[in-house]
């Protein structure tokens, strides 16, 4: 059987290998683009994304989600470039697969969950977001919808990103609840997920990829360094009450729908 896995992985049919998640804008299967925008550009040789959703991830008003970057004033440029080179590497990248969660979701089937990042992508994404100002802790749900965009919710205020997220740890694990984990191991170690790469050198990745799949399948059930158990309880939840969820939402003042972009409300 270990045998069997190898010579499956070395075919390039690993089932955590190169693959694309089941998302709103994802493609079935990655492969090469003639050319990908800008930050988005690193993974054109094999991409999960297509060139549109490369060039709608660099617009502070993307179609992808209808998600709105500005919502506390405007994000300045050093700050945002994180934030789009997150979005490539979520929309683009096929290496993401041992982290892969099924989710329930009307657009989508699964997300990513504990992607450990390396340290200083987390460092650099804190460091020049710090002075930026934000009304929220998690990005994936509780904002106002009312108007078709994310807006703060009633109540909220707006606050230096360096109150809302004291460490670089709070900020890559807390945003996307989870989505990633802030890794302690270093870019080139083979270890970490890494958001900014250069292509010429190969993408780093796909190593990492490798090495946490081999780790997934000698030990299934155990997730590595994986958050507390209740960072995951909302996945949990029965089938039945993720679908009583946007009812409710509704039902409470000053939030449309509760849901946003790229799993917001779809945990």
């Amino acid at each position: 059987l270990v045998l069997l896995a190898a010579g499956a992985a070395v075919a390039g049919k690993d089932p955590l290998l190169n693959i694309c998640m089941d998302a709103k804008h994802h493609k079935s299967e990655p492969g090469p683009e003639g050319t990908l925008h800008e930050q988005c550009s690193p993974w054109k040789d094999n991409a999960c994304c297509t060139a549109n959703t490369s060039s709608e991830a660099h617009k502070d008003q993307s179609n992808l989600y209808n998600f709105n970057w500005n919502h506390c004033g405007v994000m300045p440029p050093k700050c945002k470039r994180h934030f789009i080179q997150d979005t490539c590497l979520y929309e683009c990248s096929p290496n993401l697969g041992p982290w892969i969660d099924q989710v329930d979701s009307s657009w989508r089937r699964e997300r990513i969950l504990h992607v450990p990042l390396c340290r200083e992508d987390c460092e650099e994404w804190w460091k020049d977001c710090k002075d930026s100002v934000t009304c929220k802790e998690n990005w994936h749900q509780g904002w106002n919808w009312a108007t078709g965009t994310n807006r703060c919710p009633w109540g909220s205020m707006c606050r230096p990103f360096s109150e809302v997220f004291p460490r670089p740890k709070d900020l890559c694990e807390k945003i996307w609840s989870n989505s990633y984990r802030y890794s302690l191991e270093r870019r080139g170690s083979g270890r970490c997920i890494q958001m900014w790469f250069d292509p010429a050198q190969g993408n780093p990745n796909a190593m990492v990829a490798s090495y946490y799949a081999s780790k997934k399948r000698s030990s299934p059930a155990r997730v590595e360094d994986a958050a507390p158990e209740s960072d995951h309880a909302a996945c949990a939840l029965p089938r039945s009450v993720p679908a009583l969820l946007p009812l409710a939402l509704a039902l409470l003042p000053g939030v449309a729908g509760g849901y946003g972009s790229r799993g917001w409300g779809s945990l």
